[in-house]
């Protein structure tokens, strides 16, 4: 590593080219940039000062030959040296559109700091921009006419920007040049065969402000590579991967996709800020994969990504999957989208098992959440779906998967979801518009936009129900208007809503643009009643309830398809299965209720050994003695808060149990600091589980 204090006149004279490398970004510096680096020139030049740091330049020599262009690949500093460029353009044109001022040399700005005067081709210029980027930059150069593509161009609203700054004569354009010869630069120069470009690279974009964790991959991917095979894949796999995303949120985005990228490889969910970290270990660990053949994944997984986020497919079922996925806001589901559509890409499954599978994520999905389960375990749960799959039973597997989830992770069957759909609060949920669309859509030829409707509580919202409205509801209309009014049997979809109002049930059924006349399927029911009372909430409820069990299906499988998948056990064990003396059965059973108590979706499971406490998985393991009690946290030892002193370290001490922390338990005065001690384990599954 070479790094020489100077400026920038001193770096760029000689025979000499800087290059930006295909897969920097583009030029960024916005006019107030330059209007900033403008006032520190004035600033110094009117306080007399003899320089201005300006920050480093970082370069890779990539070629050093007796003769002809010395080049080098500029890894930081692209903007800098860029907007310096701008201004000496500037400065070089102001010289000769005024050729009567003879402060200013223009050949000496044009052919020692602009241009390698006797070189032709590329190697003419001092510095090569990326793509659209350099045709702009080298125009102005050239003094090209301006072409009306250009204005929009930062390149060149910079330079219009130094042409008005140095045409103000705020300083004589002898005194900018000889400013612009005061701005200290550190020139750094790496040895790509000594140097470590990339741990030099992320020193200098430690903040993580600066770059996206996708320019962070991209650059850390491309860095190393001969320039050749650098364009080379840039062009054909990197670039046509970034063109997949959309311009606007394209940072967001490619964040996401590699975030889930890693999700579904590793099996695990990165943190947002981790990403680029955890892909450098993910991409340390493919020994034999290429930077090619890793690139060609990426592209692959980044076409599957992106189909699903903008919907792009010509199979009318999977478009309104997608459109249901993003609907819904599925992003934890993704990791486990990317795996079947590359099963599908390879023909192990086809695109109707492809559809299938996304309909069973998506029933799983919307059936917890009208039964209100618990999401914080979701993550995890597609992180690792994966694992489950049998690719010869490709999508019976996934059903089973589904089918035999217990507990927290349960997938509601026919009888619990349509008990909770009929009395839910759909009115107050986050999807209560996707819900009413697809009730309203489902398997009709003509599907209407929900878009130009609103929800049209039937039964009125208002406390002070109108006399008529509680002679329909009967005696106890309060309880029935506070126990239905929000519920699936009482909401359908209106374009007149204010029209509406509180109207009696006949005149909203009769009405101009009522009920009779909104042919929506959601009011099929409606118009045939002449009344609306509690009887008929309920009974509309349950026909919309058998109708959502078709929408949002359950995973159905014959004994046959299912008996592979059922895990058999050579011995069952109980509670009875341990020799428990009266004193530490009473102990036991007190510890067992205070447990159960920290959540409904804790479930006890008896193993030879232990007595196991789940959640995800065991947080306490219980192994009753004659004396005592022995427990076993699974949490790391460093991590327990144990002001009384109550734990053993048994981290890698061979034991029954899991985790790294053992405590006894031999009285009953010490169960609130136990149960102190394992709700601390507990809180960490659950903070696991949902991370």
């Amino acid at each position: 590593m070479d790094a020489l204090k100077g400026n920038i006149f001193e770096i760029l004279n000689g025979n000499k080219q800087f290059q930006i490398p295909v897969y920097q970004r583009y030029y960024s510096w916005e006019q107030e940039h330059c209007k900033r680096l403008w006032n520190d020139l004035v600033e110094m030049h009117q306080r007399h000062r003899d320089a201005h740091f300006i920050g480093p330049i970082v370069n890779i020599a990539e070629q050093v030959m007796p003769t002809g262009v010395q080049k080098f690949m500029i890894i930081d500093g692209q903007q800098r040296i860029t907007t310096l460029m701008l201004l000496l353009i500037a400065l070089r044109d102001y010289a000769l559109d005024h050729p009567e001022d003879k402060s200013i040399n223009h050949r000496r700005i044009d052919n020692m700091l602009l241009k390698n005067e006797y070189e032709e081709g590329e190697e003419h210029y001092k510095l090569l921009l990326t793509e659209q980027d350099n045709k702009i930059f080298t125009g102005l150069v050239e003094r090209l006419p301006v072409d009306s593509a250009w204005k929009t161009s930062r390149i060149y609203k910079n330079y219009k920007v130094f042409v008005e700054c140095v045409q103000s004569k705020v300083l004589t354009p002898a005194e900018v040049y000889q400013s612009i010869g005061q701005l200290q630069i550190v020139n750094i120069t790496l040895d790509r065969t000594v140097d470590d470009a990339q741990a030099i690279f992320e020193s200098l974009n430690s903040t993580g402000k600066e770059l996206s964790q996708s320019d962070l991959i991209r650059n850390n991917v491309l860095m190393g590579l001969a320039p050749a095979e650098q364009t080379d894949i840039y062009m054909h796999l990197w670039k046509p991967m970034e063109n997949l995303f959309s311009n606007e949120m394209r940072d967001e985005y490619m964040d996401k996709f590699f975030r889930n990228y890693l999700t579904m490889k590793i099996g695990r969910i990165p943190r947002f800020d981790r990403v680029y970290d955890e892909f450098k270990v993910y991409r340390a660990k493919q020994e034999k994969l290429s930077i090619r053949d890793l690139c060609q994944d990426l592209l692959n997984h980044a076409t599957y990504y992106t189909n699903v986020l903008y919907k792009r497919t010509s199979n009318k079922t999977l478009e309104r999957l997608y459109t249901d996925i993003n609907e819904l806001h599925m992003d934890v589901v993704f990791p486990f989208l990317l795996v079947v559509h590359e099963a599908c890409a390879q023909e192990i499954i086809s695109e109707d098992e492809l559809s299938e599978c996304i309909r069973l994520c998506l029933s799983y999905i919307v059936r917890r959440s009208i039964c209100n389960i618990p999401t914080n375990s979701l993550n995890k749960t597609f992180a690792t779906l994966r694992n489950e799959i049998y690719i010869t039973d490709y999508v019976n597997s996934l059903k089973a998967y589904f089918y035999l989830l217990q507990d927290y992770k349960q997938f509601p069957d026919d009888d619990e979801f349509t008990s909770e759909f009929s009395k839910r609060d759909i009115y107050n949920m986050r999807n209560r518009n996707f819900i009413l669309s697809r009730l309203e859509n489902f398997d009709n030829k003509a599907p209407i936009n929900i878009e130009n409707y609103t929800i049209e509580h039937i039964m009125p919202q208002n406390s002070l129900l109108s006399k008529e409205w509680q002679d329909m509801l009967g005696a106890n209309w309060k309880e029935i208007q506070k126990n239905y009014l929000h519920t699936i049997g009482n909401l359908t979809l209106t374009a007149y809503n204010e029209r509406m109002s509180d109207s009696p049930f006949l005149k909203k059924r009769d009405m101009e643009g009522g009920f009779r006349e909104s042919a929506l399927r959601l009011n099929t029911y409606v118009v045939k009643q002449d009344r609306w009372n509690e009887a008929c909430i309920r009974e509309r409820a349950k026909i919309l309830s058998n109708k959502a069990i078709q929408i949002w299906p359950y995973p159905k499988l014959t004994e046959e398809e299912l008996a592979p998948y059922l895990k058999k056990d050579s011995k069952e064990y109980s509670l009875k299965s341990y020799d428990i003396n009266e004193e530490m059965m009473c102990l036991y059973e007190k510890l067992d209720k205070r447990i159960n108590n920290l959540s409904p979706y804790i479930r006890t499971e008896y193993t030879k050994y232990y007595i196991a406490y789940k959640y995800d998985t065991n947080f306490v393991d219980v192994k009753i003695q004659r004396k005592q009690i022995k427990l076993y946290l699974n949490i790391k030892f460093k991590r327990i808060n144990d002001p009384k002193k109550l734990c053993r370290d048994i981290t890698n001490i061979g034991s029954h149990g899991n985790g790294d922390v053992m405590v006894f338990y031999r009285n009953p005065d010490e169960l609130d600091d136990i149960m102190n001690l394992i709700n601390q384990a507990f809180n960490e599954q659950l903070e696991f589980a949902a991370y």
